[in-house]
């Protein structure tokens, strides 16, 4: 499979990168020897590249890939910490659950934030600052969904990493337009940063225009590497195909679909708020007391579902 070297960092990761976020609890919560095996599988297969995060608590199923691979594996991990301390704890959760002594990728885990964002959480970027300089951390950076954030991070010399959400839709992307999104990629590249994509499917609404929606952020040549979610072999063996430019199904269209929605159970949901406040895309509102998703807007993240005190939220 085809790598590149990540902005001026030394590492070089595959264009295909293995999102860990739907396998693990806020998803499709398959079981950890299961998502191990298709990880290893990619592994194996030449994917070298694996985004992951804190709150993904997927850390157990990349473990078990891991123990089991001697090739190179490049792991991207976020966290969502504000202070230095917290932080510090994040980076310490990463080694030891991964069972590493480095981590080559360790991001602020930014969805829906402000350019503000390097101010409001200077102590956790100061650690990742000072945790790089230690040799822990090979990279550092932040995932986002803003525009300007990206356009913000660029300016930042510390920052070399930076994960912007990006589809042929615009879907999810907070403050502008697709155009306006690719126009900041094109500055943080032009500023030396390494860029990866995520939510190319835009969450799954892409999911019956495969093909295509790959084959456009596969066109945008400042992205090195695209982060796209699998939890089932058969979905690993498609992405397989597009990334190594193979000949796919021709019944693939027809076979393709959804495959999940976020349900809000109304009769349980007591309207809280709790899910609007963590939702990155504003996609959920409360209405009469209770819970609305906005399905134009949902992004099928699941960051919603284990924050609600009522258990009233369903990613299926």
């Amino acid at each position: 499979m085809k790598k590149t070297k990540l902005g001026q960092t030394q590492l070089e990761v595959s264009e295909l990168c293995f999102g860990a976020l739907p396998m693990g609890p806020l998803q499709a919560k398959i079981s950890e020897e299961a998502g191990g095996e298709i990880i290893l599988t990619a592994l194996r297969k030449g994917v070298n590249f694996i985004d992951t995060a804190e709150i993904y608590k997927t850390y157990p199923y990349i473990r078990r890939a891991l123990d089991r691979f001697a090739g190179e594996v490049i792991i991207a991990t976020k966290s969502p910490a504000h202070t230095y301390a917290d932080m510090e704890k994040s980076i310490e959760l990463a080694l030891d659950e991964l069972g590493r002594k480095k981590i080559d990728i360790f991001l602020l885990h930014a969805a829906r934030v402000t350019p503000a964002v390097f101010e409001e959480r200077a102590g956790a970027f100061q650690c990742l600052v000072d945790y790089k300089e230690k040799g822990i951390l090979k990279a550092i950076g932040l995932s986002t969904h803003v525009v300007s954030v990206v356009e913000k991070a660029a300016q930042i010399p510390e920052v070399d990493i930076i994960f912007p959400i990006v589809n042929k839709l615009g879907m999810g992307i907070v403050g502008g337009s697709i155009d306006d999104m690719l126009q900041a990629i094109r500055k943080a590249h032009a500023a030396g940063k390494g860029l990866c994509g995520m939510k190319a499917l835009a969450g799954g609404h892409l999911i019956t225009e495969l093909k295509d929606a790959f084959d456009f952020v596969r066109k945008i040549p400042e992205l090195s590497s695209i982060a796209v979610g699998m939890v089932k072999p058969e979905e690993l063996e498609i992405n397989l195909k597009i990334f190594n430019d193979g000949e796919l199904p021709a019944n693939l269209k027809g076979d393709l679909k959804a495959s999940k929605r976020l349900h809000i159970l109304t009769n349980i949901c007591v309207g809280c708020g709790t899910c609007v406040k963590i939702c990155p895309n504003a996609a959920l509102s409360l209405v009469d007391g209770k819970a609305r998703v906005d399905r134009n807007s949902c992004i099928l993240c699941g960051y919603c579902n284990p924050v609600c005190p009522e258990f009233a939220l369903r990613l299926v």
